[in-house]
């Protein structure tokens, strides 16, 4: 949600690339100039007077608040608050994962049943918590960063690794496309950190792929899951027989 300050600081940048003057803007808001540079000092205005001023400038109110949002930082991780949130709902959940896929209403109401009106409730609640901005029309902007990840110990990770974990690994792996492939060796602690590097541009590369992809027609792609993982770890049946 934009603030009145951060309004109010794209509105200065505006009135100096327009080059009007705080006594063109005070003539247009019918008020006395030094009144109009205590105000914008200040930095804090009614609704009403933003707009009006947005009006002086020929500029939509909503375009001005729009483009204070997108010059927000996007967020690498939700707090744990915002997780229990999503993970409260199991189609709140289903919907956050959409998202993050970068889908559109229809795309989400066409694959599984959530009517409309559903899954606008559940884009609302996204909103609120904090991953997207919803627009008109039912789009919406994803607040999240490209390296944006769920907090390795926090409430969606734990759901996953009681709720799907075993459902992931139960699969053959064998199908097109489809891999599984897990390697054990002892590297050097300084070269590690470079191997986890290259994972993420690998994961980039998928996120990258799938949003190239969205124009082409549903008969022609696949939903896959990409799951990367590194850490240092034994198996605990092998850790168990250590002299």
């Amino acid at each position: 949600m934009s603030t009145t300050a951060d309004l109010v600081t794209l509105l200065k940048k505006e009135l100096k690339s327009a080059q009007m003057t705080y006594a063109d803007l005070a003539v247009a808001l019918g008020m006395a100039e030094s009144s109009v540079k205590r105000m914008l000092a200040k930095g804090d205005m009614p609704l009403s007077r933003i707009d009006a001023i947005c009006r002086a400038l020929k500029m939509d109110f909503a375009e001005l608040a729009r483009r204070v949002a997108d010059a927000q930082p996007l967020l690498k991780e939700l707090t744990q608050e915002q997780e229990r949130a999503v993970v409260a709902d199991k189609k709140l959940l289903l919907c956050a994962i959409c998202v993050l896929s970068q889908w559109t209403l229809e795309q989400v109401t066409g694959t599984y049943r959530l009517s409309e009106a559903e899954c606008v409730k559940y884009l609302v609640q996204l909103d609120r918590i904090g991953i997207i901005e919803l627009r008109p029309l039912n789009r919406y902007r994803l607040k999240l960063a490209k390296t944006f990840r769920w907090r390795p110990h926090g409430p969606v990770m734990n759901y996953f690794r009681e709720n799907a974990l075993l459902d992931y690994f139960s699969g053959g792996f064998d199908g097109p496309g489809e891999g599984l492939l897990l390697v054990h060796g002892s590297v050097s602690r300084g070269l590690a950190p470079s191997f986890l590097e290259r994972m993420q541009r690998v994961a980039q590369d998928f996120a990258q792929q799938h949003q190239a992809d969205q124009r082409m027609q549903e008969k022609d792609k696949e939903g896959y899951t990409l799951l990367l993982a590194m850490r240092s770890w034994e198996f605990e049946a092998f850790t168990a027989l250590r002299r």
